[in-house]
């Protein structure tokens, strides 16, 4: 298993593909099995010429990728520029099965009528991971999580909402030789290869754990017996004074994802936004559902927990030695949130070394949390590659790619 990383700078796309493809040829000494590109938004009158550039300079690997509103790669971070970012593997044993979920297919699964092991090519029992790359505007992704939750309850999940448009059918999703502008497009890896995921979050809890006593769908309006704005004009007074200025700014609510604890600590919720507030009832628009008898807690977000909140993550991972990375990263982090580039790319490798890590930056991010998969907002979401069996017996990666009908 070989993985690199490479990134291109052009003010045009096709010579930024060439340069970015022979780069990666030239790290990996040999044609890939599996090529993931981003492409940035600057490019996007001419997003239908990657997918034949790519494929004829990197003799036909399996190619899956997406617009981006700013490409990662090659240990860097590029926001606010024409760039191109690859990253490439050469994975004996490892079978890849690329994808297509269009509009019939996502009315089968809301339906309930698609059978996920059919529609994909592959069983549970294969232990696939997925990466996955939907498409905003058209695509329900909450719904496909859900699915792929149920049929594969113990596959790794990661990816991220194709960005670097501004309305209907301006992004891109890249599989093979078709560039799309709609659905989801994916890859389900099995074989020698294991994933860990690291979905940072990047907050904070403040005050103490409640219970919900009253709520009807995204509404959340009672806590503890009292109404939540009732609850927040008692808890914003009795904040240190940064606590305070963060909690008129960057407010959040965390749902416990393990409601039978007595403790709970930071990474025990699941971060939803605050997208309301309603002054006659005291309630609260949630962007989720929370449950009434759930437990939740207010948390903050900003630049130094959102730094401390991935160095937590990352440190028990130490000594992994991945071989590859992906990282999916909010529009809303970055250079934007820290003050400074590059800054999740190189927290990963201050603490696990030197890996290939390729990526964008996302309208919405895909990663579990305690075993469900969620579409997060504000999130970094990595997907970390290693070989399960290093004595596997397979000798070249089989791509297969597959469109339902």
């Amino acid at each position: 298993m070989k993985w690199a990383s490479v990134l291109a700078e052009q003010a045009r796309l096709v010579p930024a593909l060439e340069q970015a493809a022979n780069a990666l040829l030239e790290r990996l000494g040999q044609s890939p099995d599996l090529v993931m590109a981003f492409v940035s938004g600057h490019y996007r009158d001419h997003y239908a010429r990657t997918t034949a550039t790519l494929l004829t300079r990197l003799d036909g690997p399996l190619l899956l990728g997406c617009s981006a509103g700013g490409v990662i790669g090659a240990g860097r971070e590029l926001e606010q520029q024409p760039a191109v970012a690859l990253l490439g593997a050469c994975l004996s044993g490892v079978q890849l099965r690329g994808f297509h979920l269009d509009d019939g297919a996502q009315a089968r699964i809301l339906a309930g009528l698609q059978d996920w092991p059919e529609l994909l090519g592959v069983e549970a029992t294969e232990q696939p991971a997925f990466v996955l790359l939907p498409e905003p505007y058209s695509c329900d992704a909450s719904a496909y999580l859900h699915g792929l939750d149920g049929a594969y309850p113990e596959a790794p999940k990661i990816g991220g909402l194709a960005s670097g448009g501004d309305g209907p059918g301006s992004q891109a999703l890249f599989l093979n030789e078709h560039c799309h502008r709609s659905g989801l497009v994916g890859l389900a890896l099995s074989g020698d290869l294991s994933v860990d995921t690291v979905v940072a979050q990047g907050c904070r809890p403040i005050g103490e754990p409640m219970f919900v006593t009253r709520a009807e769908g995204h509404m959340l309006l009672g806590l503890d017996g009292e109404t939540p704005l009732t609850v927040l004009r008692r808890l914003v007074p009795q904040l240190p004074p940064r606590d305070r200025q963060l909690a008129g700014q960057a407010l959040f609510l965390g749902i416990a994802m393990r409601g039978e604890r007595r403790e709970y600590r930071q990474g025990d919720f699941l971060i939803r936004n605050l997208v309301g507030l309603d002054p006659d009832s005291g309630a609260l628009a949630v962007g989720g559902v929370p449950q009434e008898n759930s437990v939740v807690q207010f948390h903050v977000r900003d630049a130094r927990t959102s730094r401390e909140d991935l160095e937590a993550l990352l440190q028990p991972l130490r000594g992994s030695h991945p071989h590859g990375a992906l990282l999916f990263s909010c529009l809303g982090r970055g250079a934007g949130l820290y003050g400074e580039p590059d800054h999740d790319s190189a927290l990963l490798h201050q603490h696990l070394g030197p890996v290939p890590l390729g990526g964008f930056f996302c309208n919405g991010e895909i990663g579990p949390v305690h075993g469900t998969t969620f579409l997060h907002g504000y999130t970094s979401a990595f997907g970390l590659f290693r070989p399960r069996d290093h004595h596997s017996a397979e000798p070249q990666a089989r791509n297969a790619s597959t469109t339902p009908p």
